[in-house]
């Protein structure tokens, strides 16, 4: 069973489900980024989600648009994803997935990635730009050396694409709540219990909702339905406006009634 499958089954059968907490490498320097994931697992978050800045980021909202672009500005170099998963699994005992867009694994090597991202401790990938038809050479690598591998799915994708991201993800599938970029809103979109009704129709057995969530109401609706709930742009604002600190009492405010099911 993969680490983070495990991880999520785990708070499943223990709590309400898991939380999965995003922030990006090397936001707002490669130290207090270590710190600030480190922060979020002492506060309740279950399963760290890393984001690698990229120079092109569409699919981000301006909250983590802004985070990426200053890490890339302060000097961020992608070899640093592979030293900051080091430091924070040395550190805490959490599944760390990398959130990465395609072409930075490409330019790096594929097989020479998942071997890096292993050594350093690292359980796998968040591919939000790469479909399983054109991720053969990831699916091969991940296959080979023990890697999780989470592809999206949308409430506009078909039975068969989701049936599809089913079967090749490993760890749990990303059900996006909502069409369009990230970024925190004041209600999840209700079409994402419709998705997670149709993964499990498809046969998931894990599934998580992603974008949008920002409020502990919304972490515990979701958790009413789905396995897991993945916060990314409150954390990221939390840190920016407040560091460490921040960050930290934002994770433990969202995770807040989660820990008893």
């Amino acid at each position: 069973m993969s680490r983070v499958a495990e991880r999520i089954a785990e708070r499943n059968r223990d709590a309400a489900g898991a939380v999965v907490g995003y922030l990006p490498v090397g936001f707002p320097d490669l130290g207090t980024s270590i710190d600030a994931a480190v922060a979020l697992v002492e506060n309740g978050i279950d399963v760290l989600e890393l984001g690698v800045p990229y120079s092109d980021p569409v699919m981000d909202g301006a909250v983590i648009q802004r985070a990426t672009q200053t890490a890339l500005a302060n000097g961020f170099k992608l070899r640093q994803v592979f030293d900051a998963v080091a430091a924070i699994t040395d550190r805490v005992d959490a599944p760390v997935l990398l959130m990465t867009y395609w072409n930075p694994v490409l330019q790096f090597g594929v097989d020479r990635f998942a071997d890096e991202l292993s050594a350093a401790g690292g359980a796998g990938l968040i591919t939000p730009d790469l479909i399983p038809d054109e991720g053969g050479a990831w699916i091969a690598a991940s296959e080979r050396i023990g890697l999780d591998r989470v592809f999206l799915a949308a409430p506009s994708s078909t039975e068969a694409r989701l049936r599809q991201a089913v079967e090749v993800s490993r760890g749990f599938v990303y059900a996006v709540s909502t069409m369009g970029i990230t970024g925190a809103r004041s209600d999840v979109d209700s079409a994402a219990r419709g998705l997670v009704e149709r993964l499990r129709a498809v046969g998931a057995t894990s599934a998580c909702v992603g974008l949008g969530i920002s409020t502990a109401d919304q972490v515990r609706e979701v958790l009413e339905y789905a396995d897991g709930a993945i916060i990314g742009s409150a954390l990221v604002r939390a840190l920016e406006e407040d560091g460490v600190p921040g960050a930290a009492r934002v994770a433990a405010e969202l995770t807040r009634g989660t820990a008893v099911g």
